[in-house]
């Protein structure tokens, strides 16, 4: 599969990035680590190589120790909130950009789970869960529009 030129950024524009990726590199991670730090029951990523990661403003920062021991830099905006990328505290190598800050999210396609003996049982399949239909659009915005009212 050919390599993919993405960017995004959060969600008030302060801090924006421009990677590129390779879209096999798409993941998904159900440990409690991720469903606490993103409110989420599972998080997805893009894994992207440190040389193919630009980065546009000065995100914030927070360590967590995982129970490996490991330690996970998370980078987030200190002004809206939105969870950008962890890395490796020391040499960061790669970066595991955050799905839902990426623009052309719709055409990642997650290609792995990981830590799924710590998915939400009800997770794994969602297709009978009902739908509710989508909000008229508040504004002209086909970008704010699809984010949602969460």
């Amino acid at each position: 599969m050919a390599r993919l030129q993405i960017d995004g950024g959060c969600h008030c524009g302060k801090i924006g990035y421009e990677a590129n990726v390779d879209p096999a590199n798409v993941i998904i991670c159900h440990c409690t680590d991720c469903q606490a730090n993103s409110g989420a029951p599972y998080r997805a990523n893009v894994l992207v190589k440190a040389e193919n990661f630009k980065l546009r403003g000065q995100p914030s920062t927070y360590v967590k120790t995982a129970d490996s021991g490991n330690r996970r830099l998370l980078a987030f905006c200190s002004d809206c909130g939105s969870a950008l990328y962890s890395t490796t505290v020391e040499d960061p190598r790669i970066y595991n950009v955050r799905l839902g800050s990426v623009n052309q999210r719709a055409q990642l396609t997650p290609r792995a789970q990981g830590f799924c003996r710590s998915a939400m049982p009800w997770a794994m399949d969602i297709r009978n869960i009902p739908q509710l239909p989508d909000p008229p659009a508040a504004s002209s915005s086909p970008r704010r529009a699809a984010r949602g009212r969460g």
